[in-house]
């Protein structure tokens, strides 16, 4: 029998190529997402596309209900949808705040929801939650950005011990700095939100930052392996750290005191 798999965000990036490596693994793959458009070459590759807001239960709902009705299973849950949306706190309207914690945490909680019964009923499955070293460190004009994945990790570490007992598995990946479009949605709403405000002279320094790291990111197929691995190991690790530095940086961040790792991060924003 084919493992099903559902991934969140498949549109692009580290979704659409996680999606095309798991169809290659011989996985029944759902790809979801709001832009269905932009998803037909994955059509082509095999994978099954659903549209699915992560925003809106009717959506989920009757995605995990279409998938569960057609393979009578879900194997693979993979929370990748989110976003990252910049500005400095006080600047940031809190509307967007919530939106932002929508996407990032509300709607993974109600999807995982959604599939848990199934899962649990097979006493399997495999529920890979994309956080951030992000989830892991702070850095200026990302306050609600990083509290939605501080929030992933939360999530994500009392789940797998809920879960332990019927056989589910919870994996948190941690990206680093990756080349998606990612970075270039956080830095055009850190512009529009604060570089024209007192925070302006920091958040345009911080931009600069953002295209530089954009130059040295890893693609999102290095992501995307790491998260196949994941899929594929009998006894998988709780979290993988992976691509754009991210397993030097969180390094650095565990060895330097609070104050001392603030400075290097305002000291790469010069």
């Amino acid at each position: 029998m084919k493992k099903v798999a559902l991934i969140t965000g498949a549109s692009s990036g580290i979704g659409k190529e996680t999606a095309l490596l798991l169809v290659q693994q011989g996985y029944t793959v759902y790809g979801v997402a709001r832009r269905v458009e932009k998803m037909q070459d994955l059509k082509q590759a095999g994978v099954k596309l659903l549209e699915m807001d992560v925003t809106v239960e009717a959506s989920m709902t009757a995605g995990v209900s279409e998938i569960l009705k057609t393979e009578g299973r879900i194997d693979v849950l993979l929370n990748n949808a989110g976003y990252g949306s910049y500005g400095a706190l006080e600047d940031v309207p809190l509307s967007e705040a919530r939106y932002q914690f929508e996407v990032n945490i509300f709607g993974m909680a109600r999807l995982t929801q959604l599939v848990l019964p199934q899962m649990r009923k097979q006493r399997s499955g495999r529920i890979i939650n994309i956080s951030s070293i992000g989830g892991k460190l702070g850095e200026p004009h990302g306050a609600w950005y990083h509290a939605t994945k501080y929030a992933v990790e939360g999530l994500s570490d009392s789940l797998r011990m809920e879960l332990k007992e019927f056989g589910i598995d919870v994996v948190i990946i941690e990206p680093g700095a990756i080349i998606t479009e990612w970075a270039g949605i956080a830095r055009e709403h850190m512009l529009k939100t604060s570089g024209d405000t007192d925070y302006g002279a920091l958040t345009r320094k911080h931009a600069q930052m953002f295209e530089r790291a954009d130059k040295m990111g890893s693609k999102p197929i290095v992501v995307a392996k790491t998260i196949i691995k994941a899929i594929k190991a009998a006894r998988p690790r709780t979290r993988y750290a992976t691509g754009g530095g991210a397993k030097l940086i969180l390094f650095v961040k565990s060895i330097l005191s609070d104050r001392m790792f603030d400075k290097v991060m305002l000291g790469m924003m010069k």
